[in-house]
């Protein structure tokens, strides 16, 4: 701060303690906020949050971490990074979310967010971990998973949802934006409404139906039917957000099973909210 943005440099800085993976967060007085890559799979997501937040912001119904100002590498750090406007408010927790009103303001927010003119905007690839790319890009993966979860009782029944995903009809349409990652920790609640949206590093153009997902991976009861009530998808694009809900089912418990029990828990627990939902039986190949 004192060699890059002298005029900040007497406001406190504290740290934020969060389950990243990818960044520091560092509250900068009461207002801003610093995120610091740390390994270089980050810096891209950084920069394209700092070349677009900005423009998306003004168009959603919530607040969403605006770029400030854009660091260099310097003093042995060796990766930009980037100051953010703070936004107030609690994640809704770890528990599976029922309030029918931050259901439908998670349905907004997503209504919102697909309808901005999305020209330009990065496709899905590495930037993104290829969220929203056709479920087929996912294919080989899943299959290798499944050979993981071999010793899984219903290994069989996950497998076939996973082929009814395959199934369903392609999305059409014009290029959509997507945030690509609305789990918990990326809601911010202000009371029992829907405040904020954090963590872009997964936003591109692509399939909607990956934000759709949440519907299977926080939400349940009369939340879900809320939800979907309120973004009014089509039957496809709905049982193309089932498939991208057991992707990250699946991956977590494939991947997490053995190392961390509360995580591989978590992904168990979202598959058999897609089990427990299944939408339309299989078409006939």
């Amino acid at each position: 701060m004192a060699t890059q943005f002298p005029g900040w440099s007497d406001l406190a800085i504290r740290r934020v303690e969060a389950a990243s993976t990818d960044n520091d967060m560092y509250r900068l007085g009461d207002r801003l906020a610093v995120r610091l890559p740390r390994r270089d799979g980050a810096v891209a997501p950084i920069e394209k949050e700092h070349m677009w937040l900005s423009r998306l912001a003004p168009s959603l119904p919530v607040a969403i971490p605006t770029p400030v100002a854009k660091g260099a590498p310097g003093l042995g750090f060796p990766y930009p990074w980037g100051v953010v406007r703070w936004i107030e408010g609690e994640p809704p927790g770890t528990a599976a979310i029922t309030d029918v009103e931050i259901a439908r303001d998670l349905a907004l927010f997503i209504a919102a967010l697909h309808e901005i003119d999305a020209t330009g905007g990065p496709s899905p690839g590495a930037h993104n971990f290829w969220r929203g790319a056709p479920l087929r890009a996912f294919d080989a993966e899943l299959r290798r998973r499944f050979e993981w979860l071999s010793d899984v009782d219903d290994i069989v029944t996950i497998a076939a949802a996973w082929e009814r995903g395959l199934q369903t009809a392609a999305r059409t349409g014009s290029p959509t934006w997507i945030h690509g990652d609305l789990k918990s920790a990326n809601l911010l609640l202000r009371g029992e409404r829907l405040g904020g949206v954090l963590d872009w590093s997964a936003a591109g153009v692509g399939d909607p139906a990956v934000d759709v997902a949440v519907a299977w991976t926080l939400l349940a009861g009369d939340a879900r039917a809320a939800f979907r009530e309120t973004l009014a998808v089509d039957e496809a694009m709905w049982a193309r957000g089932r498939a991208w809900a057991l992707i990250e089912g699946v991956l977590g418990l494939s991947y997490y099973r053995g190392r961390n029990d509360e995580l591989a828990v978590a992904g168990r627990c979202v598959i058999d909210a897609v089990l427990d939902d299944p939408g339309p039986p299989a078409r006939a190949s």
